[in-house]
């Protein structure tokens, strides 16, 4: 009835006249061409899913279901999201900016003795599938620290900042007006009047209310120049996906020490979500040849935000340090090699020989990757899987549960943190390595952001990460196997169904 009026009044016509006839055969003409190119952009966009993503099988599936059961929301669903694109002008910049910094003489240290890696067989073929994928070698000489939560991290990146001589770059995704910000921006402004060269890089969503703040406009009166990284424009959705974001948490300072690891520029308190706090994270400082790598990858997403190119700054050589250990930097996100990531937890699951702990905030495995898990604890791996019990992502929470039944039927024990939303993303294998990294264990992580890891080959650094994940361990609840057993129906179908939805997260 709606349909017919609306069909009669567009056509100027009593809807009670015999000529509503007309004007209804031609609503009908329109509306039967209208689902004819609907019903071919759907299988033209299916085609189109099935040659983009069908090495993803489980992902292509979702898509497809979604654009064939979704009329027009399905397509405007995939348009908006199922691409992992910059967009075509960006894509073109950053690959001619990939061309331009990932050349020998930037990842080379001059000093051979970085080049001198003495690793066990398992740390070298861990070391291979980073090189591989990053193009990053790993480089002995280096010093590290864990720093194993936000408020010693924080105070110790800020004596850095205080003692800056040259240049501060930082990268960040979140940047909260907090006492932690008020705390960085004091510390960036005073670097700035010394004459310090200070460039800050902070994602354009997930800094969106720092980018329009007060304290925003004084540190860049200050001096420091502020960024936004992909910054958010909503007329771009017709070109590329929004939700592609800068996830890398790096610091840089002269040159020579670095800052790589979970911990955003925000208070544990977490201000905007409080209820989920504290934010429990930990970074790993650097001092060495590896601290390049980490110049480099902000060398080049500066280049790509502000088409400014800092290659002068790369001549400078961080010192080698005999006592120091040998560190791998590997860089992930469009335009690199967007399976970096999961190459490397999945290589690292295998290599594993006694046991294996992750820790990570947002747990969405592919079937890749709950299988390699189920193999590991099959094989009599010691496997640890640590997550918050309370999640500030409500499908994550659910579908992280639906992975559950398989993982603990193949002898898996999981964690739920209860003290706080646990953030620190980590990974300890056999005593032997360990990594440290701005990449949740999920497909945004391995397919769409920007992230930053850093591999640790020394047996001293891993046990003291080992030691850390030991207290979220112990601040948790394990998953009890025979409870989840024996979950409701309705309880079963909620989580299964989340987990359905995973290729799409």
């Amino acid at each position: 009835m709606i349909g017919w009026i609306a069909s009669a009044l567009f056509a100027q016509q009593n809807p009670f006249s015999f000529l509503w006839w007309e004007s209804l055969s031609a609503a009908g003409a329109w509306a039967t061409w209208g689902m004819v190119v609907e019903l071919v952009g759907r299988i033209v966009l299916t085609c189109v899913i099935v040659v983009r993503k069908g090495s993803r099988p489980a992902v292509a599936t979702a898509w497809i279901f979604v654009v064939l059961t979704l009329p027009i929301l399905g397509i405007v669903a995939y348009l908006l999201l199922g691409e992992c694109q910059l967009g075509a002008a960006r894509r073109r910049l950053h690959r001619q900016i990939i061309a331009a910094f990932d050349q020998p003489r930037y990842h080379r240290h001059d000093d051979p003795r970085a080049h001198e890696t003495a690793l066990d067989p398992t740390d070298m073929q861990v070391a291979a599938i980073a090189r591989h994928t990053s193009h990053s070698a790993q480089l002995a000489g280096n010093r590290v620290q864990l720093l194993p939560d936000a408020a010693s991290a924080a105070s110790a990146m800020i004596a850095d900042i205080d003692r800056a001589t040259q240049s501060v770059h930082l990268i960040t995704y979140i940047w909260l007006d907090d006492r932690i910000g008020e705390a960085f921006a004091h510390a960036l402004s005073s670097a700035a009047a010394r004459g310090v060269a200070c460039r800050v890089l902070v994602d354009g969503q997930g800094s969106r209310r720092f980018l329009r703040s007060a304290s925003c406009r004084r540190l860049r009166a200050s001096g420091v120049r502020v960024v936004a990284a992909l910054p958010t424009r909503y007329l771009r959705a017709l070109f590329h996906r929004l939700d592609v974001r800068n996830h890398r948490k790096i610091m840089v300072v002269d040159g020579v020490l670095g800052w790589v690891g979970s911990m955003n520029v925000a208070a544990p308190e977490f201000a905007v979500q409080p209820r989920f706090a504290p934010w429990v994270d930990c970074m790993v400082r650097l001092d060495g040849p590896v601290t390049r790598e980490l110049q480099l990858l902000f060398a080049e997403d500066w280049y790509l935000d502000t088409n400014e190119s800092l290659a002068p700054i790369l001549q400078n050589q961080p010192p080698f340090h005999a006592d120091g250990v040998t560190a791998q930097i590997l860089a992930s996100g469009p335009n690199y090699d967007n399976d970096a990531v999961r190459h490397l937890l999945l290589g690292s699951i295998q290599v594993a020989r006694k046991e294996i702990v992750l820790t990570t905030p947002y747990f969405v495995p592919d079937m890749d990757m709950v299988s390699a898990i189920c193999v590991a604890a099959q094989r009599g791996i010691a496997v640890h899987v640590v997550v918050p019990r309370r999640n500030n992502s409500r499908i994550v929470a659910l579908a992280s549960r639906g992975r559950y039944p398989a993982l603990l039927a193949a002898g898996v024990r999981i964690h739920e943190y209860t003290k706080g939303l646990l953030h620190a993303k980590t990974v300890s294998v056999d005593g032997l390595f360990a990594i440290v990294t701005s990449s949740n264990l999920d497909r945004r992580s391995f397919e769409i952001n920007f992230e930053c890891s850093a591999i640790i080959y020394d047996d001293a650094f891993t046990r003291q990460v080992r030691q850390l994940q030991q207290s979220y361990i112990e601040a948790s609840v394990e998953v009890d196997p025979d409870a989840w057993r024996d979950l409701p129906i309705l309880a079963r179908l909620k989580y299964n169904a989340a987990a359905l939805a995973s290729p799409l997260i």
